[in-house]
């Protein structure tokens, strides 16, 4: 199945693997990274951004393909919408059901709050569970989560928000409590003894796991948490539009049926965005190993009713997504796999980097090496760097990848490809959306009262550039708090009578500003296919 090429460069890779298991190449120096970054990551090229001439964020950049949904038409007529007829009436109303918005229902739902979650898809169909590698949390003796805060800050360029940065690293170790108790099977010694490891940028081993599907057991556990307890889940269909009262606030959203189109009413004292990431943007045409539903609609949602957006012109592409075979072309292939010791190679089977860089860095090296130095493995549809799984049984044992990334074994196995024994084709994916709707430490919009927002869809947790196991931990840790504070608040709201006016003034806007754009917004799902999106 491979290429003549292919093959030649696999057999120099594996020459040369004895001398690169433990060949460690140098970590780079901060003005190396900065250099590297400014020439080769996606983030710093200019022409792939566009500035916002309408809204909030008037005057920022942000990537072209989502400039055009926030400044784009709503998929209502305000005019044609009886927000007098109301379908559902809560306390809490969590638009999302990945594991942000499982959390945060679930600690509204034990504030005693009458909570509702609204999901396009179905509860658990987020990138919740596509995460595979782990979740972090200083809580052994050696670590602290000073020291988690360090790493985090330096890891995103020193740009987090530091109230938000420091209630995630301070309630992780109580959430990683949480999760066990509910039922979570994170990996352990044979005397209990939770299984840490590092992570690019990490100066600890705090990364927890259950083998390379950590997203997917804490996702089936939060669903099954939220299904035990009867918290009411209207899957596939979609909130298009937020509403707000007459004073301004929060109050609900206007929700679409994705099989019918029925249009519906959801009345709420407090709203929560958990929307998660964009991936299906495919920002600069890159693949990516986002699920089918990451659209942005958080984002698009927030701006329209007022809410700010912050670092929404960075994004994250994670070094390793898969290059071969084109049937997984942009699935992830977790950093585990280089924290158990496999090394990035290129098409000469030299070890390029240090294997555990921070993402930014590592995927602009990846680039660098594929483009300005010519050193990639050319594939049938584009090209790729090594990933040297077979390294990881030679420095830890026979048997090491079946027992600690099964995941990853059975994913090639399909195509052939035995990890344990061949090396894999990478080259960097669009994973994570660092930035979106600004948020004070109690989760809610700095500009919209009553509207929380948790997960992928909030900006400035991580800063520039996340770290691995730092996603998972935000889901869980902001999901929770938003849970709580929207319920805490939704205790002393008085609704006002219910209006769609920002959505006529955002049209406004769009006309004063000459904006002649037919695209829509929220967009929902991906189009692959010549035809419009729903």
């Amino acid at each position: 199945m491979y290429t003549n090429d292919m093959l030649e460069s696999m057999k120099k890779v594996e020459a040369k693997r004895e001398e690169n298991t433990f060949l460690e190449p140098r970590r780079m120096t901060a003005e190396e990274k900065e250099n590297l970054l400014a020439t080769y990551h996606p983030d710093y090229k200019q022409n792939e951004f566009a500035v916002l001439t309408i809204g909030p964020n008037k005057g920022d950049k942000v990537p072209t393909e989502l400039a055009e949904l926030l400044q784009a038409n709503s998929r209502i007529d305000p005019d044609k919408i009886d927000l007098d007829k109301v379908d559902y009436d809560v306390d809490v109303l969590v638009i999302g059901g990945g594991g942000a918005g499982s959390s945060a229902a679930i600690e509204a739902h034990n504030s005693g709050a009458n909570v509702m979650i609204v999901t396009k898809l179905r509860i658990g169909d987020a990138n919740t569970m596509m995460a595979e590698g782990g979740i972090q949390a200083a809580d052994k003796p050696n670590d602290s989560p000073a020291i988690h805060y360090l790493d985090a800050f330096g890891g995103g360029h020193f740009a987090a928000k530091p109230e938000l940065l420091y209630k995630l690293v301070n309630e992780a170790p109580d959430a990683i409590k949480w999760l066990s108790e509910l039922g979570v099977e994170f990996d352990k010694m044979p005397d209990g003894t939770m299984v840490t490891t590092h992570g690019g940028g990490t100066s600890r081993k705090r990364m927890h796991a259950a083998k390379d599907y950590s997203g997917a057991e804490i996702m089936r556990t939060l669903r099954d948490e939220v299904l035990n307890r009867g918290i009411p889940v209207v899957d596939f269909t979609a909130a298009i539009e937020l509403i707000l009262d007459d004073k301004g606030n929060a109050a609900g959203a206007v929700l679409l049926n994705m099989e019918t189109k029925e249009i519906l009413i959801a009345r709420a004292k407090t709203v929560v965005i958990a929307t998660g990431g964009a991936g299906r943007l495919h920002y600069q045409g890159f693949p990516t190993s986002n699920h089918y539903g990451a659209t942005a609609d958080g984002l698009v949602l927030g701006y329209r009713a007022g809410a700010k957006l912050l670092y929404a012109d960075t994004l994250q592409y994670h070094p390793t997504g898969a290059a071969y075979p084109e049937q997984i072309f942009g699935a992830l292939v977790t950093e585990k796999v280089r924290s158990l010791g496999a090394k990035l190679i290129n098409c000469d089977g030299e070890a390029f980097m240090h294997p555990l860089e921070t993402r930014d860095v590592s995927a602009a090296s990846i680039i660098r090496e594929c483009t300005a130095r010519g050193k990639g493995v050319k594939t049938p549809d584009g090209v790729g760097v090594w990933l040297d799984t077979p390294m990881i049984e030679r420095k830890n044992g026979e048997g090491t990848i079946e027992k600690r990334i099964p995941a990853m074994m059975r994913m090639f196995g399909k195509y052939g490809i035995d990890i344990r024994k061949e090396p894999i084709l990478i080259y960097p994916t669009l994973h994570y959306q660092n930035g979106g709707l600004d948020i004070g430490p109690d989760c809610m919009t700095t500009c919209v009262p009553n509207l929380f927002v948790a997960g992928e869809a909030v900006g400035g947790i991580h800063g520039r550039n996340r770290l691995m196991g730092n996603s998972l931990l935000d889901i869980i840790v902001f999901g929770r708090d938003a849970g709580k504070s929207a319920s805490t608040t939704a205790k002393g709201v008085t609704l006002g009578k219910l209006t769609l006016d920002h959505v006529t003034e955002f049209t406004a806007q769009r006309k004063a500003a000459g904006i002649e754009s037919d695209t829509v917004s929220p967009k929902l799902l991906p189009n692959y296919t010549k035809q419009q999106s729903i």
